[in-house]
């Protein structure tokens, strides 16, 4: 092809796309596409490389399917191992993911709580939520609603789960399913006896006696949830390599990655503009 023909070729396509750009941009609102013309909002990814050697491959596998999320630009997202360089900046993120640790120091907790009360937004994994007597911070059982660490089965075994399908996160979801396996925490008191938390997530008593070597015999198992005092979700799921092998599940997961952030104070960007 001549150089002529292929700088014609070029004007041609270049304006077939910019007329296509100018009628998307005309279409009346029924159009059933939003499409962005640029990142809609950024995102922080926080793991520890130093964690159990399961929740390391969660948060491997995590990292991965994170990533294939930002496909075309859709958000930015960050990723760190550590949150102390982020300590000043925590407000330019619509959403902080943890997916197998939480802030340590004291002046990680200070930003992170100081981040959480002014309206930021929060989805927490597995291990991310871990606290016991050791943890020696009270804010953190304030924000998740619950108690500390109680008990869990083992090894990690797939689960029935019964779900509240009444909320945004999980309506496209079906009432019962059954999820990969994993370690599950359950928690004293439960998250369900605090009345600012929705359970919408929890493990069926038809699973007890839960565990082949640890074994949970009863109790109440919510494994996510959100305080509704704050912007948040914490799903239990997050140990060994099956976490996103299913597609209920990963579907339970983008869901909830999406409503933290489509209830930023400043509006929702998923939401066409004006």
């Amino acid at each position: 092809m001549s150089t002529r023909k292929t700088i014609r070729c070029s004007l041609v396509f270049w304006l077939l796309t910019s007329r296509l750009l100018s009628m998307m941009a005309q279409t009346p609102q029924n159009y059933p596409a939003n499409y962005a013309s640029h990142p809609r909002f950024r995102a922080l990814v926080v793991w520890s490389p130093h964690a159990e050697e399961a929740h390391i491959q969660f948060s491997k596998d995590a990292l991965h399917f994170f990533r294939k999320l930002t496909y075309g630009e859709g958000f930015l997202m960050d990723t760190t191992t550590s949150l102390r360089p982020y300590v000043d900046s925590l407000q330019n993120y619509h959403i902080i993911v943890m997916l197998n640790a939480q802030p340590q120091d004291k002046k990680e907790r200070e930003a992170f709580q100081s981040y959480m009360e002014k309206g930021g937004g929060w989805m927490g994994f597995h291990a991310a939520a871990y606290n016991d007597q050791n943890t020696h911070w009270p804010w953190f059982n304030q924000f998740l609603g619950c108690g500390s660490f109680y008990c869990n089965n083992w090894p990690p075994q797939s689960a029935l789960v019964e779900c509240d399908t009444t909320h945004t996160v999980t309506r496209s979801l079906p009432a019962s399913f059954v999820v990969p396996e994993s370690e599950f925490y359950q928690w004293n008191p439960s998250p369900r006896t605090n009345k600012d938390v929705r359970v919408l997530l929890s493990i069926s008593p038809k699973m007890y006696p839960f565990g082949i070597k640890d074994i949970v015999q009863w109790g109440d198992f919510p494994i996510v949830w959100t305080h509704t005092r704050y912007r948040m979700i914490y799903l239990n799921m997050g140990h060994g390599d099956s976490g996103f092998t299913d597609a209920t599940q990963n579907l339970l997961f983008v869901n909830a990655f999406r409503w933290v952030v489509s209830q930023h104070p400043q509006g929702n960007p998923f939401e066409a503009k004006k």
